[in-house]
């Protein structure tokens, strides 16, 4: 049997998912919080036509084996949750989370999601809602006639503004806490679009917790987390990528070159 058909055959479809994954990183490089992907990969079957430590003779033994690898496939899409740069915009519902731990969201069927962009927004009914419109969970309102400029939101979450209808000028009304949630293992959560992401069997227990304490990140207000997306990085892994796809192709030709060398012995 001819292996290397399968073998190059097996490399130019995992290439071609690699390439997929540094094109969905480049064209997130500008998404708010987003955390690239890496594609792992790991080895086939082998082969084994002599195995070491058999005896070659009456008095020896082969010292190495023979054996012939039947290519890779991808094992994974691991995404990387280091921090991205932190960028000021002086918005005071603009968040970010500095460390560990995800802001949750609760979706329009009731649903809990996890997301580390930090662009909220205050909508119609005085509510901290995400850009889609999903509140924070727990919620965030203010009274009608809260001063925005007034909203000051504490490293530890806890959010406070000011109303019109105040006697005091230094008074400050608490509208709640916003806490952070974290997984045992963060890269087993599932990505569902919207930079939201979903728990699963994989990414294990949540908790939520107190901005600014132990295992928690900070609360920064005023700044957003952007991509950790390196374009440099990607465009080397992507090359990588196109040649080791190009090698894999050659490896096909080749092998289909040699056939028709056998074939036509005969001849």
């Amino acid at each position: 049997m001819v292996y290397s058909l399968w073998t190059a055959a097996g490399g130019m479809s995992g290439q071609q998912l690699n390439i997929d994954s540094i094109a969905n990183n480049l064209s997130n490089v500008n998404t708010i919080g987003y955390k690239k992907s890496r594609t792992d990969f790991q080895d086939l079957f082998y082969q084994t036509y002599k195995t070491a430590g058999t005896r070659s003779d009456l008095n020896s033994t082969y010292p190495v084996g023979i054996q012939v690898g039947g290519g890779s496939k991808p094992s994974s899409t691991q995404v990387l949750f280091a921090q991205g740069n932190l960028q000021k915009t002086g918005v005071k519902s603009d968040l970010c989370i500095n460390g560990e731990g995800f802001f949750r969201v609760k979706m329009q069927d009731g649903s809990i999601a996890y997301t580390r962009d930090g662009s909220f927004k205050i909508d119609s009914e005085g509510y901290l809602v995400n850009s889609n419109g999903y509140y924070l969970d727990p919620p965030i309102q203010f009274d009608d006639d809260f001063i925005k400029e007034s909203i000051k939101i504490m490293q530890n979450g806890d959010v406070y503004y000011k109303s019109s209808s105040m006697e005091k000028d230094d008074e400050f009304y608490l509208a709640g806490r916003i806490l952070l949630t974290r997984f045992v293992n963060p890269a087993g959560l599932s990505r569902v679009g919207k930079n939201l992401y979903k728990q699963t069997s994989g990414s294990g227990n949540s908790f939520d917790g107190i901005a600014s304490t132990l295992g928690y990140g900070s609360i920064q207000q005023g700044f957003l987390e952007m991509s950790n997306v390196q374009i440099v990085e990607e465009l080397v892994s992507m090359i990588v990528a196109q040649r080791a796809y190009e090698f894999n192709s050659k490896a096909i030709q080749t092998t289909d070159s040699m056939l028709m060398t056998a074939v036509n012995i005969k001849r």
